[in-house]
């Protein structure tokens, strides 16, 4: 499986699959699968499979990564869509650490899992659009599955597992003020207004804290204001990111900060809560046993939409990202496959 896994992830390297542009990537393992004799199932570009018929007495476990990739970023050196294999075993090309890894590593794990009964049903899904959170990726798919009872999310994670994520909550905001000209004693400048919320913004901590993902961070991170040098702007819009931890739901972060700043607060949405799952999980006790630190993730992902308990874990590392000569080391794929069966085989999640 490990060969196979290989050639799958070379293919889908030399195919571009931007976020909301899946649909070649998407039809490569769709075919690829049917050959490979899978019950395979779509919904746009998301693509599932299933070992037949679903048993409602076990409990399901859904196996998730996602097939979609940022554009590349400035500064490669090799071509990003020819995947490229070095003698020191590494695998250039975009989206071979994020998270095209996690992606063949748990499909030859859904193989050789499936190759004996276990105590639950086995659903394996590339999902599109994580990259973007879309709303036509994982979340469009969840209402065409079984219930599901704990899902592994493929990221890569040094194959630790992140039993913790914070979410994201993306606020608009805008402080009013009065025109007027600037070499005079007018108007009521928005900037200053502004200034007031932005300095709370910065310094303000949310009093409930996170074992693993430590607390609530709020970042301004975009301001627009005025339209010439000698006008008092009348509005100030700025953006802030917040980043939740698993104590707080936005809507209630949204609430509290409400009730601190002076300036108009649009949310974009409430629905990339933050996530967690108890360290006395039987998936979670096992990765301890086998040797693997429990975390809590600052970067977001699929888990975010998951209303089920969930840990990210795949081969590779974060901070390969997104980044120039992005790459995977082929022993972490090889390693990866054996942990997966390891955490997994005859695990009981009832």
């Amino acid at each position: 499986m490990y060969y196979k896994a290989i050639d799958l992830l070379k293919g889908m390297i030399s195919i571009p699959s931007f976020s909301r542009e899946e649909k070649e990537v998407a039809d490569f393992l769709e075919q690829f699968w049917k050959k490979e004799g899978h019950f395979v199932y779509r919904s746009g570009n998301n693509i599932w499979l299933t070992t037949g018929m679903v048993d409602p007495k076990k409990p399901t476990l859904l196996l998730n990564s996602h097939i979609d990739t940022v554009k590349p970023a400035h500064g490669w050196t090799r071509d990003p869509f020819r995947p490229e294999e070095t003698e020191d075993d590494r695998l250039y090309g975009l989206g071979s650490n994020d998270a095209g890894a996690s992606v063949v590593s748990l499909y030859a794990a859904f193989c050789l899992l499936t190759e004996k009964e276990q105590p639950y049903n086995l659903i394996y899904l590339a999902s599109c659009e994580e990259e973007v959170s879309g709303k036509n990726g994982l979340e469009s798919v969840l209402g065409l599955l079984p219930p599901i009872t704990f899902a592994i999310v493929g990221e890569p994670t040094g194959m630790c597992p992140a039993v913790a994520e914070k979410g994201l909550m993306v606020l608009d905001c805008v402080a009013k003020g009065k025109a007027g000209h600037a070499a005079r004693n007018e108007g009521i400048n928005a900037i200053y207004k502004a200034m007031k919320d932005i300095e709370w913004f910065r310094t303000y901590q949310f009093p409930e804290k996170s074992d693993f993902l430590g607390e609530v961070k709020m970042s301004v991170t975009v301001i627009h204001a005025g339209t010439q040098h000698n006008v008092v702007p009348d509005q100030c819009e700025f953006v802030v990111d917040v980043r939740s931890n698993e104590c707080y739901s936005n809507e209630r972060l949204y609430e509290e900060i409400r009730q601190h700043v002076e300036c108009e607060v649009k949310p974009r949405s409430f629905r990339l809560n933050s996530s967690h799952t108890d360290l006395d999980h039987p998936f979670v006790r096992r990765a301890i046993l086998l040797g693997r630190d429990p975390f809590g993730s600052p970067t977001l992902s699929d888990q975010a939409l998951m209303p089920f308990p969930s840990v990210k874990i795949g081969p590779g590392d974060s901070s390969r990202s997104h980044s120039a000569d992005e790459y995977i080391n082929l022993l972490e794929i090889r390693e990866a496959i054996d942990l997966y069966v390891r955490l997994l085989d005859r695990l009981n999640l009832a």
